[in-house]
C-alpha cells in the first residue's frame, strides 16, 4: 500500500514542536514548491537552521531533507485523492458510507506509519512475563479494554478488565510488581485513567500505554507507550476515530503473543471453546 507522505505529517502534528508545526505547515501549505528548493532555501523562508529542517525529516522517517523531496514529489506529482474527505449534510447514505470507510482506512495506514516495532516488541514482552495483566479505560475506552481482555483471555494469559472506574482503581491497587496494567486513553489526559495508571505504578506493576499524544501525562508515566493517529471532522470525533486503531493494535498485541506461546495458546482456545459449546447443549 502506497503511503501518503502529506498524510504521515499530518498524523504526526500534535507530536511535533512549536518549530517542527512551522516546518509541517509549510509543506502542507506549499508542497509543489518544496519539492524545487533546497533544504537553505526552505531554512531561509521560515528562519530556522538548516539543521532544524533535517532534523524534521529525520523525525519522520526519512534520511534526510533530499529523500523527503522524492517522497514528495512522487506523491505530489501523480496527487492522490485526499480520502480524509469531509462529510457533508449533502451527502447521500452511499456517499457518507464511503467516506468513513476511508476515513478508517486512513487512521489504520497513519497509525502503522507511525508505530514503534522496538516498543510493540517489548509490550509484548511484558505481557508475556506477566503473571497477571489488567486493561484499563474510561469512557469510549473501556469498551477496549473489555475487547483485549476478551481476545486475551484466549491466550492463557490470566487477563482480567473491569466496566467500572472504582473497580478499575481498587484492581489496580492489588497489583504486584510482577503484573502489568495496560493503560487506554485517547487523550491521555483523562483524571481518572491517570489516578487508576497512578495507583497501578504505586503497586510496582509493569504499565503499557495505548495513547495518540506522546506529551500527555499517561504516555510520559508508562513504561512502554504505543501511539495511534487519526483525524478529526465536523461529524466524527478524533477520539472515535482513534478506537479503531487501539483495537488494532490490541490485535497485533494478542497475535504476537499467540505465535510466542503457540502450545499454551492452542491448549487455551480448546478450554474455551469446550466451556462454550458445553453451555450450549
Amino acid at each position: 500500500m502506497t503511503p501518503s507522505y502529506l498524510g504521515k505529517i499530518r498524523s504526526y502534528y500534535a507530536r511535533l514542536s512549536e518549530k517542527e508545526k512551522k516546518i509541517a505547515n509549510y509543506i502542507l501549505d506549499n508542497p509543489d514548491k518544496i519539492i524545487h528548493c533546497t533544504i537553505n532555501e526552505v531554512a531561509e523562508d521560515l528562519n530556522v537552521a538548516d539543521a532544524t529542517v533535517f532534523r524534521f525529516c529525520k523525525r519522520l522517517g526519512f534520511k534526510g531533507y533530499q529523500a523527503m523531496k522524492i517522497a514528495l514529489a512522487s506523491e505530489v506529482v501523480t496527487p492522490m485523492k485526499h480520502i480524509h474527505e469531509e462529510i457533508s449534510d449533502q451527502d447521500n447514505e452511499k456517499a457518507i458510507s464511503e467516506k468513513i470507510f476511508k476515513s478508517n482506512i486512513r487512521t489504520l495506514e497513519n497509525t502503522l506509519q507511525i508505530l514503534d516495532y522496538n516498543s510493540l516488541q517489548k509490550a509484548v514482552q511484558l505481557i508475556q512475563e506477566a503473571d497477571r495483566v489488567e486493561f484499563y479505560g474510561t469512557g469510549g475506552s473501556v469498551v477496549v479494554a473489555i475487547d483485549a481482555f476478551h481476545k486475551f483471555i484466549r491466550s492463557g494469559v490470566k487477563a482480567f478488565a473491569f466496566p467500572d472506574s472504582h473497580f478499575q482503581l481498587m484492581s489496580a491497587s492489588q497489583l504486584t510488581k510482577n503484573d502489568v496494567a495496560v493503560v487506554i486513553s485517547h487523550t491521555g489526559t483523562n483524571n481518572d485513567t491517570i489516578k487508576i495508571l497512578n495507583t497501578a505504578i504505586e503497586s510496582g506493576a509493569k504499565t503499557i500505554g495505548i495513547t495518540s499524544f506522546p506529551k500527555s501525562p499517561i504516555s510520559q508515566n508508562v513504561d512502554v507507550a504505543l501511539y495511534t493517529s487519526s483525524d478529526e471532522t465536523e461529524y466524527r470525533s478524533e477520539a472515535l476515530a482513534s478506537r479503531i486503531a487501539q483495537l488494532s493494535l490490541i490485535d497485533a498485541l494478542y497475535v504476537n503473543l499467540m505465535i510466542l506461546n503457540k502450545d499454551k495458546a492452542k491448549n487455551s482456545l480448546e478450554k474455551v471453546r469446550n466451556a462454550i459449546s458445553e453451555t450450549r447443549i
